[in-house]
């Protein structure tokens, strides 16, 4: 299913400076695309927190069901894990914009993929790390690889393109 966004401009003085298709087309971090695509079975990640305290930012979800003003979704990791959560349509004000404007639409993203910082705290049977380019911070490399539950089930994409399996310590990823 497709969802857009409702965006309006905070200040209705300056509706004519910014119209609905230019606040349709930000893409700002934190807040949920104006086109937002959805099915049953859909890895996704909360992009805020929301009242009951299970829903925090960066919780990763399953989506169960789909309706028109709320998802039914499933907890997948944490001591939280399986319980089945309601997400609302939420209006949302994005603090890092040129623009101040609020957005309506689910407060979720798409997360086949999730980067470094969304994975703390969370344990994962397999793992892939895209290190083709040098992107780390100091230490980011080691949290990264840490989340593996077990050291065979992390894959490293290296500079020459190919995907390695790793058992061996994680020190030997920095050579």
């Amino acid at each position: 299913m497709a969802f857009k966004s409702v965006d309006t401009v905070l200040d209705k003085n300056k509706t004519v400076n910014f119209p609905t298709e230019f606040l349709n087309s930000l893409n700002i971090s934190g807040m949920p695309l104006h086109n937002l695509w959805l099915k049953v079975g859909s890895p996704v990640i909360l992009l805020c927190n929301l009242i009951p305290s299970n829903l925090s930012n960066s919780t990763r979800l399953v989506i169960k069901r789909i309706t028109k003003n709320v998802l039914k979704a499933t907890i997948l990791t944490g001591k939280f894990k399986k319980e089945i959560v309601l997400l609302p349509c939420i209006p949302m004000i994005p603090s890092e914009s040129p623009v101040p404007f609020k957005g309506l639409q689910f407060p979720v993203h798409l997360a086949f993929a999730i980067t470094i910082n969304n994975s703390q705290g969370q344990v994962m049977s397999i793992c892939s790390l895209d290190i083709e380019n040098p992107c780390f911070y100091h230490g980011k490399l080691y949290v990264a690889c840490s989340h593996v539950g077990k050291p065979s089930n992390l894959f490293v994409l290296t500079k020459d393109g190919l995907m390695k399996k790793y058992c061996t310590p994680v020190s030997a990823l920095l050579n």
